[in-house]
């Protein structure tokens, strides 16, 4: 792909998500115009943040409406761009219909935006929002992986609607986006593949985040008996928000990018905020025994069935990192830096409150 003209708009949907907003801020803070496409523009309790970010910025913001299961409606707002990013997609585990809540909009939302980037003559490439979980399911796949760590190559084939219907929705989003780009050839794709993301928020009191409901776990008391050694991946907002950035400029990005910094676990995860909020918070300090999650789990956690519990706990999550090392130059934050910023931010929020 020929590099993207810097003075031409760029467009995110999804703008006022929690990945999304950092991207909005990078692309505004080079001084790039935003096309902001979001539910509803004037929801000011969404959208404030984003405003504030542009008007201490070089960039300019214009929001538009958009709405995943609405055909065609992202159009208006992808008119002149050479850059699309598609962030939009429902990120929880709390569902009573996965095809309706999880599957239909993951899929039918990337068909809606790439086939209008089609049919939108400027775009020469679009960058989606992918997740780890579309190559993994549980942190025993990761070991099972040819040479014991996911990459690239790897698809997801243990997922279903029954069991961890968010990972199968993330896998049939992914595949149904390759199978549209292979279809055509005005536009390149390129796919960053994020595991659990951790980091501040730019509007903390009205973004809905799985990792938000970790940290409240684990600093809220939920965990204070011990937290278990759940195998995850882990990476800073700020860095995805960069490897985005950096998968839309460079113009050899090519495929799909595992963007994630550190494998661990959430009883890790805990202990690295200990020396910093050990004594005002209920923090775990200790595991929690596999054998007592498979007893008490399934009662505590609607997530911790007991086949999630043997495929999870106690199993080291693995990934290959290299390839966006090397190809966007990617560089992550510690873990401890994005734990404790993560934190704070919600203690600053009133979200937490020290005991």
């Amino acid at each position: 792909m020929t590099a993207i003209d810097r003075t031409k708009p760029v467009m995110v949907t999804g703008a006022n998500g929690y990945v999304a907003s950092w991207l909005v801020k990078r692309l505004l803070d080079d001084g790039i115009t935003v096309h902001a496409a979001v539910r509803n523009p004037n929801d000011e309790k969404k959208v404030a943040h984003l405003k504030e970010a542009a008007s201490k910025s070089k960039g300019q913001i214009k929001f538009f409406a958009g709405d995943l299961l609405k055909p065609g409606s992202y159009k208006a707002a992808m008119e002149g761009c050479e850059l699309v990013y598609h962030t939009a997609s429902p990120f929880t585990t709390d569902v009573k219909d996965p095809q309706k809540e999880l599957i239909d909009p993951a899929v039918n939302g990337t068909a809606n935006v790439l086939y209008s980037a089609s049919e939108v003559g400027s775009v020469k490439r679009v960058v989606v929002t992918s997740s780890c979980a579309a190559i993994y399911t549980d942190a025993i796949d990761t070991v099972n992986a040819p040479g014991g760590k996911i990459t690239e190559e790897i698809w997801n084939t243990t997922a279903s609607l029954e069991y961890q219907p968010y990972s199968y929705s993330k896998a049939l989003a992914e595949k149904k986006a390759w199978a549209i780009e292979k279809a055509q050839s005005k536009w390149d794709l390129v796919t960053a593949n994020m595991s659990l993301v951790m980091g501040p928020a730019m509007n903390p009191g009205n973004t809905t985040s799985e990792s938000i409901n970790i940290l409240k776990m684990l600093g809220g008391g939920e965990m204070k008996m011990g937290a278990p050694r759940m195998g995850v991946g882990l990476v800073d907002v700020r860095d995805v928000a960069e490897a985005h950035f950096k998968a839309g400029s460079t113009p050899t990005a090519n495929g799909r990018y595992i963007t994630s910094a550190h494998s661990t676990n959430f009883l890790e995860m805990g202990k690295v905020l200990l020396p910093q909020y050990g004594d005002r918070f209920p923090l775990p300090r200790k595991a929690l025994p596999k054998w007592l999650l498979m007893i008490v789990g399934p009662f505590t956690n609607k997530l911790f069935t007991r086949p999630f519990i043997r495929k999870n706990v106690d199993v080291p999550w693995n990934a290959d990192n290299s390839k966006i090392k090397k190809d966007l130059g990617m560089t992550f934050r510690p873990m401890k830096e994005t734990m404790e910023d993560s934190f704070q931010n919600l203690i600053d929020e009133g979200i937490l409150k020290a005991k």
